[in-house]
């Protein structure tokens, strides 16, 4: 189950190793020292809030806004925790409570897609697997990522700044993709962080206020239709 895991989790690790090297460099351009942002990948382990948060910080938010948009940000991890335990339904709670806290959206759809393997003896150690190397990876490429940002060209590494953008557009796409309504709800939310900045709002609150207001939307626009 271990070596199939492995197999199954390589190509995340592959995608996240990229990814975590470019957190890495921007957040040591951030200001961030390299204890800091490779802890962040230990105790956060969270891309999208992580470059989010890098971004913030860069621009000089304060902690609590931070925090307030991770937890808007990653609250759909409720959602698939949820339907992750019921698919590990009967796995005992001491596998159940470390499994659910390494889960990423990356580890979560490859562990849906292999259903049947929470059925057989050990099952528990292929999905560990996946999630471990998942972890380890993404830590192991933060830190590669803070030791070159010191070393990379200032103007190369504002260009992987890019990189935060592309991530939440690959969040946001395959959403529009199955109900065009989300595409409403994203501008309605830039149109909000946009107006809150004119009105003189800090940077790191005008993103809560458009990430709490836009989702807030969302209730009424994907209200399903009763007939």
């Amino acid at each position: 189950m271990i070596r199939k895991g492995l197999l199954t989790g390589l190509p995340i690790m592959l995608g996240y190793l990229p990814v975590a090297i470019t957190y890495g460099v921007l957040a040591k351009q951030a200001g961030m020292s390299l204890t800091e942002l490779t802890l962040m990948s230990v105790l956060v382990f969270a891309g999208a809030s992580q470059f989010m948060a890098v971004n913030m910080i860069a621009v000089g938010t304060g902690a609590l806004e931070i925090i307030i948009a991770t937890f808007v940000l990653n609250f759909r991890h409720f959602v698939m925790s949820l339907s992750f335990m019921n698919q590990l339904r009967d796995f005992s709670l001491k596998w159940k409570v470390p499994l659910s806290m390494g889960l990423t959206d990356e580890s979560f759809a490859v562990s849906a897609l292999n259903p049947k393997e929470a059925k057989m003896e050990k099952g528990a150690f292929f999905y560990g697997t996946i999630i471990v190397i998942a972890y380890l990876s993404w830590i192991f490429g933060s830190f590669l990522g803070g030791l070159l940002g010191d070393v990379i060209p200032e103007k190369l590494s504002q260009s992987m700044g890019i990189a935060l953008y592309a991530m939440f557009i690959g969040l946001l796409v395959p959403s529009i993709k199955r109900e065009r309504r989300v595409a409403v709800i994203a501008l309605f939310a830039m149109l909000i962080n946009a107006l809150c900045i004119q009105l003189g709002m800090s940077t790191g609150w005008a993103i809560v206020a458009g990430t709490i207001i836009g989702g807030m939307s969302g209730i009424h626009l994907l209200k399903e239709d009763r007939r």
